[in-house]
């Protein structure tokens, strides 16, 4: 009850933000409840040597995300499924901030082959990376798979930011030795994790037509995201690598997923539900927070929600779970991968 009212309520919490706290706000340098009255110029300078790659930010919050990270002077590097889309993106984005440096690649999440494309077209480059959101998402209401027959929901929301952490991490490492600068990664979770039980993280259920949950597929794959940043924190921390990894819920915010979702649900329920509705740039503040604030330096495989640090649930927290996990992620793309032409 206590957790609730200071949710509506917007009271902030230890970082001097809450869930009312927006994007911009929890942007600004430096990082403290007094922040507000930090200019945006001073902010700039703190983060204009920084590249952020942000998966789906052509909507929602990852378009939020990106056009904040950009006013802030982070180069930007869009990956979307529709280019176009994309483009009309980056034209506002920079229409509103005139020197936002954004580029945009073309990835399908679900796609192996389409990730390491865009990772080898990304290193091409030889940029820096700074900062990886690993933010885009998908809800399926009907058991669909990829074109590497996993199911879609998981290929996107895990499988897919899997492999893109993998093939870029070591461009991070490098990059946080070279210039001294933490590197960040940030899995967009959420708090529907839970809702996933010990002997719940079945993906043979998952993929059965005549049990298939299209909400419950939904929360594994959140649960997923924070195991595998437990899992690569610990494993980051073996490496003494500056590079830290935080999973984060951005709240309720009014998106393609929370629409989708209203068939599961009755309307009387929706209708409250929507009352707890955070914008976007609300919904986007907890992911600005963790990538850009002093505040979050050196923290890592923690869990975020309204920009403070928060409890996930007991089998997000399970190591062996985690190691499980990353296990058998390994195994499955090692397989899909030799299938594909060299």
């Amino acid at each position: 009850m206590k957790d609730t009212l200071r949710y509506l309520a917007g009271i902030p919490g230890p970082s001097g933000y809450g869930s009312k706290s927006t994007a911009e706000q929890v942007s600004l340098f430096p990082s403290s409840s007094s922040s507000s009255s930090s200019s945006s110029s001073s902010s700039s300078s703190s983060s204009s040597q920084l590249t952020a790659i942000i998966t789906g930010a052509t909507s929602g919050i990852g378009a939020e995300t990106a056009r904040v990270l950009a006013k802030r002077g982070v180069k930007i590097v869009m990956t979307a499924r529709d280019l176009k889309k994309a483009a009309q993106v980056k034209e506002a984005i920079q229409k509103e901030s005139p020197e936002a440096e954004i580029i945009v690649f073309e990835i399908d999440l679900s796609s192996l082959a389409s990730v390491q494309s865009f990772c080898n077209q990304f290193l091409s480059l030889g940029l820096p990376l700074n900062i990886l959101i690993n933010n885009a998402g998908v809800f399926s209401k009907n058991l669909e798979f990829s074109e590497d027959k996993v199911e879609l929901t998981f290929a996107t929301n895990y499988l897919g930011h899997y492999l893109l952490t993998e093939r870029l991490l070591e461009k991070m490492i490098e990059t946080a030795a070279k210039t001294g600068i933490e590197g960040r990664i940030i899995n967009v979770s959420s708090v529907v994790h839970g809702w996933v039980k010990k002997d719940g993280l079945s993906f043979r259920q998952m993929l059965n037509p005549n049990s298939y949950n299209g909400t419950r597929a939904y929360a594994q794959s959140k649960l997923a995201n924070i195991l595998h940043a437990k899992e690569l924190s610990r494993q980051l921390q073996g490496r003494n690598a500056r590079v830290t990894i935080n999973a984060v819920h951005p709240g309720i915010v009014k998106t393609a997923i929370i629409r989708a979702h209203k068939g599961f649900i009755t309307d009387s329920l929706f209708f409250m539900a929507s009352k707890l509705l955070k914008t976007t740039s609300q919904g986007a503040s907890t992911t600005c927070y963790v990538a850009l604030s002093s505040q979050t330096e050196g923290k890592s495989g923690k869990f975020y929600a309204d920009c403070n640090e928060t409890n996930c649930s007991s089998l997000a927290n399970d190591e062996l779970e985690a190691q499980k996990l990353w296990t058998q992620t390994r195994n499955l793309i090692n397989r899909r991968l030799s299938k594909l032409p060299s």
